[in-house]
C-alpha cells in the first residue's frame, strides 16, 4: 500500500516537470523568432540605407551625366565653331594663295619688265646733257659758243661721241638746242634769209638774229654741230658719224614732259641735248 503511494508520487512529479521544458522551448523558439525579426529588421534597414545610397549615388551619377552632357554640347558647339573658323582659314588661305599667285605673276611680270628696261638701257646710247649755266652759259640771246663750253666740246665730248660711235656705228649725232619760257622782244628773225649760209660757213653765226625761242634752240644747236664739223675736218676724228641740230625751243622740260607755261628765266631749262639716233631706211608717205 505504500509502496503504491510512492509510485503514484513519482508520476505526479513527472507530470509536473513537463511544464518547465515547455517553457523553455517556448522561449527558445521566441528568441529564435525574435533574432529572425531582428535579422529581418536590420535587413529591412540596410536595405532601406542601401537604397538611398543608391538613390543618392543615382542622383549625383544622373547630376553628372547632365554636366557631361552640357559639357559635350559645349565641345559640339565649340567644334562646330572650330569647323567654321577652319573651313573660313581654307577658304582664307585659298584666297591667299591665290593673291600669291596673282602677285607672283605681278612681280614676275614686273621683274621681266624691269630686266628688259635695264636691258634696255645698257644696250641704249647715252644721253649728254649741258647745262646752258655757269661758265658753260650762253649770253642772253646769243649762239656764239662760252669759251669754257668751246673746250669741254674739244677736250671731252669729241670722246665720248667716239666711244659711242666705235661701238654703234650706224648712229647719227643729234644736237637739240632748249631754252627757258622767256619771250624774245624787239627782234625780228632773219633765219629764213640765212641760216643755209651759215650752216655752210659761209657766214657766222652771228650773222643771224633769232625772233623767237625756236630761232634761238636752233641757232645754239647749229653751232655746236659746226664746231664739231670743224673739228672732224682739221683733225680726222669723228670719221664717218653725221650731224643734226634742231630745236625745241621751250617745249620740253628736263624730265622730257612739257614744261609749264613759265615766262621767267630758268637756267634748269637751258640746255643742249646730244643724242644718238639709229639710222633707219626712210619710208616716204605720199
Amino acid at each position: 500500500m505504500a509502496k503504491r503511494n510512492s509510485v503514484g508520487r513519482y508520476e505526479n512529479t513527472e507530470e509536473l516537470n513537463v511544464w518547465p521544458s515547455f517553457t523553455d522551448l517556448m522561449a527558445n523558439a521566441f528568441m529564435i523568432i525574435s533574432l529572425f525579426l531582428l535579422l529581418a529588421l536590420f535587413k529591412s534597414l540596410f536595405l532601406k540605407y542601401t537604397a538611398q545610397e543608391t538613390e543618392h549615388n543615382l542622383n549625383n551619377t544622373a547630376q553628372q551625366v547632365r554636366m557631361l552632357q552640357g559639357k559635350i554640347a559645349d565641345l559640339q558647339q565649340e567644334l562646330g565653331e572650330s569647323a567654321e573658323e577652319v573651313r573660313e582659314l581654307r577658304e582664307s588661305s585659298s584666297e591667299l594663295k591665290l593673291l600669291l599667285r596673282r602677285s607672283n605673276k605681278r612681280s614676275s611680270n614686273t621683274i621681266s619688265q624691269l630686266e628688259t628696261e635695264i636691258s634696255r638701257l645698257k644696250s641704249a646710247p647715252p644721253v649728254v646733257v649741258i647745262q646752258d649755266s655757269g661758265e658753260y652759259q650762253f649770253d642772253s640771246g646769243s649762239a656764239v659758243l662760252p669759251v669754257e663750253l668751246n673746250k669741254y666740246i674739244i677736250t671731252d665730248l669729241v670722246d665720248r661721241i667716239e666711244k659711242v660711235s666705235q661701238r654703234r656705228n650706224l648712229y647719227v649725232v643729234e644736237i637739240i638746242g632748249h631754252t627757258d619760257g622767256q619771250v624774245n622782244f624787239g627782234s625780228r628773225s632773219n633765219l629764213d634769209d640765212r641760216l643755209e649760209e651759215v650752216a655752210q660757213g659761209k657766214q657766222p653765226i652771228t650773222s643771224l638774229r633769232a625772233g623767237s625761242n625756236a630761232d634761238l634752240g636752233l641757232m645754239r644747236a647749229l653751232e655746236v654741230v659746226k664746231q664739231l664739223q670743224t673739228i672732224q675736218r682739221q683733225t680726222g676724228r669723228l670719221a664717218g658719224v653725221q650731224f643734226r641740230a634742231y630745236s625745241a625751243a621751250q617745249l620740253f622740260s628736263p624730265s622730257g614732259k612739257f614744261a609749264d607755261n613759265n615766262r621767267n628765266p630758268d637756267a634748269k631749262r637751258r640746255r643742249i641735248e646730244i643724242r644718238f639716233s639709229p639710222l633707219g631706211k626712210a619710208e616716204t608717205v605720199r
